[in-house]
């Protein structure tokens, strides 16, 4: 009796494949439904994008799974998990991922200067509806995430103060002080945020 051995540098096995794209479903579904953000040089991503990419690499690695299947004989005899197990996070994540781009729709995101101690920024996502406007604060340190609102604030008539450059930032030796200016006529209430990493 012969037995098959596993050439050097063959392709993984397809439950391999299935299996790590169960684990990227699951990564995406617990991405996708956070209010995270990422910096990387200065550009912003929300963290419906990185679910998106993620569900997107849980794709490629479902089609290279049944690519594989297709050419070895001895996929059928291997234990992958259960069709759920894939099906299940994937659609939680896709649902997170609608929900956050519909929640994202005219939305703009604002590095703000100067930076803060221990290179600590804030972050303001701002975005206006008909005649309400709002916006939020997120403190990224220095690895570049931000993983949920320091403080958030509404504007009347739509307006988007910080895209107007209507607000101060300082900073102390450990925290700052975001002050978000509106008018008379257009308040912006809470105006006063704290910013800080640590």
């Amino acid at each position: 009796m012969q037995t098959e051995e596993r050439a050097p540098g063959r392709a993984a096995a397809p439950s391999t494949y299935r299996w790590a794209a169960v684990g990227c479903a699951v990564l995406a579904g617990a991405i996708g439904w956070t209010d995270a953000l990422v910096v990387v040089g200065g550009q912003v991503t929300a963290a419906w994008k990185v679910g998106g990419a993620l569900l997107l690499a849980c794709l490629a690695l479902v089609t290279a799974a049944s690519v594989l299947s297709r050419r070895s004989p001895v996929a059928g005899e291997e234990v992958g998990p259960r069709r759920w197990m894939l099906v299940a996070p994937a659609a939680a994540a896709g649902l997170g991922v609608v929900w956050g781009a519909v929640g994202d729709l005219g939305a703009e995101y604002h590095v703000l200067e100067p930076t803060g101690p221990g290179g600590c920024r804030a972050v303001v996502r701002e975005a206006s509806f008909l005649l309400a406007g709002r916006g939020e604060v997120f403190a990224v340190g220095a690895g570049g995430v931000g993983w949920r609102p320091m403080g958030s604030w509404t504007a009347d008539d739509g307006i988007r103060p910080i895209a107007n450059g209507s607000y101060e930032l300082k900073w102390g030796p450990k925290e700052g002080t975001l002050l978000v200016h509106g008018s008379n006529a257009n308040p912006v209430w809470p105006a006063l945020h704290g910013v800080s990493c640590g």
